[in-house]
Formats: C-alpha cells, sequence, structure tokens
C-alpha cells in the first residue's frame, strides 16, 4: 500500500492547513509587492512585524495599503499647516515604537518649545525637590538658618 493513503485524518488535516497557509502567505506577499510597485514616490513600505500590537480598531489603513504616505496636519499650538512624511512616520511607528492609531500633533518649532518647557519644568520640580529634602536634615542635626539667624 502506498504511504499517502496510510496517513491519518489528523496528519491529513495538518498537511491541508500548511499547503492554505503557504497559499495565503504566497497570495499576500504577491499583493504586497503589487503595492509596492504601485506605491507613490513620496512613500515608504510598511513592515508590519515592527509595529506595536493593535488590540480595538483593527490595523490602521497605512498597514492594509502597505506604505506610509505624506499627510497634511494642522499644529495644535500655532494652527501652522505641516507635512507628516512617510520616512518620519515609518520611524515614528517602527523605530520609535509610537502607538499605530497615533497622528502628528505638532509642527517642528512648537514640538522644541514644548520640549523646552517639559525640560524647564522636570528641573524646577528636581531643584523643589532637593531642597524640600535638605531642609529636614539640617534640623535633625541642629542647625535650622531660619531660626539661628545665619550665624
Amino acid at each position: 500500500m502506498d504511504a499517502a493513503i496510510r496517513r491519518s485524518g489528523k496528519q491529513r488535516r495538518a498537511e491541508i492547513l500548511a499547503a492554505r497557509r503557504r497559499r495565503q502567505n504566497r497570495q499576500s506577499a504577491l499583493a504586497a509587492q503589487e503595492n509596492r510597485r504601485l506605491a507613490p514616490l513620496s512613500s515608504a513600505p510598511v513592515d508590519a512585524s515592527l509595529l506595536l500590537p493593535i488590540n480595538s480598531d483593527g490595523a490602521p489603513e497605512f498597514v492594509s495599503r502597505g506604505y506610509y504616505l505624506d499627510q497634511v496636519f494642522r499644529c495644535i499650538d500655532c494652527a501652522a499647516e505641516g507635512i507628516w512624511y512617510a520616512e518620519r512616520q515609518k520611524w515614528w511607528y517602527e523605530v520609535a515604537g509610537g502607538h499605530p492609531c497615533s497622528i502628528a500633533r505638532r509642527c517642528a518649532a512648537c514640538r522644541a518649545k514644548e520640549r523646552q518647557r517639559k525640560a524647564l519644568a522636570r528641573r524646577q520640580s528636581g531643584v523643589a525637590a532637593n531642597s524640600a529634602s535638605s531642609a529636614p536634615a539640617a534640623r535633625q542635626h541642629g542647625h535650622d538658618p531660619a531660626i539661628s539667624g545665619g550665624d
């Protein structure tokens, strides 16, 4: 008897599922290749394996499309129009680990101002924390500059 005939039903089902997966992978690879071929010049290919997992709303449009496109947005601080370039989106989603449903909100100048504002706030809160923590230590050793008059 032939070995192909003597397989169990479980083995045959596993072969069928494996063949189906190979066929689906081949079809999706061909579709992705076709998408890349049709992609505009100002685009960047998507590597979906590098994206954060998406639990709720399904995949964003750029994942199903297979490439990022330049997006026009309006800054929430200064209301200037800006362009979120495809290469920058690729970096944000795939390298920096940004959430796939997030979009650009601030222009470059307003982002720089916001970074400066946050850095200043961190420095000020650090100075306040250091001065507050040093006062009890001075009182513990019997020296309180407020009481002693600075002698």
